[in-house]
């Protein structure tokens, strides 16, 4: 008898990622001796998330092309830029505002600039390729390549430093984006390697989300509640308005733009490597890994409606340039 566990977690919006970190913090809330208990390799899958997520960026940046072609880049960077540069204005203004630390009480209680930044900066790459798969064209869907580059932690801290917040070491600035580089590298110099590690990215991804949730409280979880909410809106609305229009500026219909604005699975693993790497955003990576995983959730059920809808407003390349 099969049972169809794979296809129930993928009916979960964001599902590969929601599904393990729930239940990583069930197990912690609940069973919190489980790791030590057991010790060995079961206590190293509760422990084990920056590790994993190591071996997770080399394999994605093995997955990226260095010969885009000019449609690509232009798209691309276009797309890139537009939700770095938002992510930027964002942490410099709130970084004035709140600091590094969350606030600490009332309706907005655990928000924090790290949790802004993280949500906002990082594009649901597998949701953004889907959609443009339907509703756009194949070198649309090629446009991640270029943003690809928003993974990981290296946008973050610089983000975070360009707000005029604790900044990092130039090691660590270096060694967070590194197993990224040393996969382009190995993906340029040899298609095979691009194809073996490649296919290794959406394995890894329940795996780093689990060990993620088994350092999660679920008495804290509460509080995304309505912030979770409001916070998955605001990626949807403060990235897409710009993203739509300058995909138009750029002769594009806008549904790239729209497909572009959610926040990747991935970006909850985020604020643990930050605060990791620099223990003064400690306090606030608790709650932003919590409310980063529930801006995934929200924008995964918001955005394709959304991108449908701009294909029947806008549908019909502006594009006059033959394809790639």
């Amino acid at each position: 008898m099969q049972i169809p566990i794979k296809r129930g977690i993928e009916a979960v919006p964001g599902g590969m990622m929601v599904v393990p970190l729930a239940l990583g913090a069930l197990l912690a809330t609940f069973f919190p001796g489980t790791p030590k208990f057991f010790g060995s390799f079961t206590g190293a899958l509760f422990t084990g998330s920056l590790t994993i997520l190591a071996v997770f960026y080399v394999c994605m940046g093995a997955s990226i092309d260095f010969k885009a072609t000019p449609y690509i880049l232009k798209k691309g960077g276009t797309l890139f830029g537009v939700k770095i540069g938002v992510a930027i204005i964002l942490g410099v203004v709130f970084g004035q505002l709140l600091g590094e630390a969350p606030v600490g009480a009332g309706l907005f209680a655990g928000l924090s600039t790290l949790a802004i930044v993280a949500a906002m900066n990082d594009t649901n790459g597998g949701l953004y390729m889907a959609l443009m798969g339907q509703y756009g064209e194949p070198r649309d869907v090629g446009a991640y390549t270029v943003m690809t580059l928003e993974s990981g932690p290296f946008l973050t801290m610089v983000t975070l430093g360009v707000a005029g917040l604790s900044a990092f070491p130039w090691q660590t600035l270096v060694g967070s984006i590194l197993p990224l580089l040393v996969g382009m590298l190995l993906g340029n110099l040899d298609r095979e390697m691009r194809a073996f590690l490649s296919r290794a990215i959406p394995v890894m991804i329940p795996f780093f989300a689990f060990a993620l949730g088994s350092g999660l409280d679920l008495a804290k979880v509460w509080q995304a509640g309505v912030l979770g909410l409001g916070l998955g809106v605001a990626v949807v609305v403060v990235t897409g308005i710009p993203l739509f229009l300058a995909d138009r500026a750029i002769g594009g219909t806008g549904v790239a733009g729209v497909a572009a604005a959610s926040t990747a699975g991935n970006a909850a693993a985020v604020p643990a490597i930050v605060a990791a790497a620099n223990p003064i955003y400690a306090e606030a990576a608790a709650h932003a890994t919590i409310l980063v995983a529930a801006a995934v959730i929200v924008t995964t059920v918001l955005v394709p409606p959304l991108t449908a809808w701009t294909a029947r407003r806008f549908g019909g390349s502006r594009d006059a340039a033959p394809q790639a």
